[in-house]
């Protein structure tokens, strides 16, 4: 049971994939084996999603400036930067004052490349503090969490019901 536990984890912890690939894929086992405990892959898998929080908001905007004048990593490195000022000026200016809750519908909305990794990088773009970015992005990926799991719940509902299982 923990190997579960442990996939649903690191799985939530990768970035474009984290909690809107963790949730699908634990519903998808629990069909497989009704044992799984929902409650607590949810908890583990937004915990997963969230460990790496911090060290992109402190480190990931220090590394990207620290390669951005580098040979062979120099022009993705700029690029990075340079799209996440661009992005999160455009955030910034259709936000205004909003933009805590900008950034966690920016993070909540389960779009590809949306999620707790990239918003966590543009806040710290942007120059946010630490507690209000972290408090978005935990608000986003408990909005997101909710997006995905409730189609899920439903279409787990209705496989238990087709197959009587």
């Amino acid at each position: 049971m923990l190997k579960f536990y442990l996939k649903y984890f690191l799985i939530s912890m990768v970035p474009l994939i984290e909690l809107r690939g963790a949730i699908p894929y634990m519903y998808v086992d629990k069909a497989i084996h009704p044992e799984i405990n929902l409650l607590l892959g949810f908890i583990l898998i937004a915990i997963g999603n969230m460990l790496p929080v911090p060290f992109i908001f402190f480190f990931a905007r220090k590394v990207l400036e620290w390669g951005a004048d580098k040979p062979v990593i120099g022009k993705f490195f700029s690029f990075c930067l340079n799209k996440g000022h661009k992005g999160g000026e455009k955030l910034q200016e259709k936000a205004g004052r909003g933009l805590f809750v900008a950034l966690l519908l920016f993070v909540g909305i389960p779009l590809p490349g949306t999620g707790a990794w990239t918003g966590t990088l543009a806040a710290s773009l942007l120059d946010m503090k630490f507690k209000d970015s972290v408090l978005a992005v935990i608000g986003g990926v408990a909005l997101a969490g909710l997006i995905i799991g409730v189609p899920c719940a439903l279409g787990l509902g209705a496989w238990f019901g087709i197959t009587g299982a």
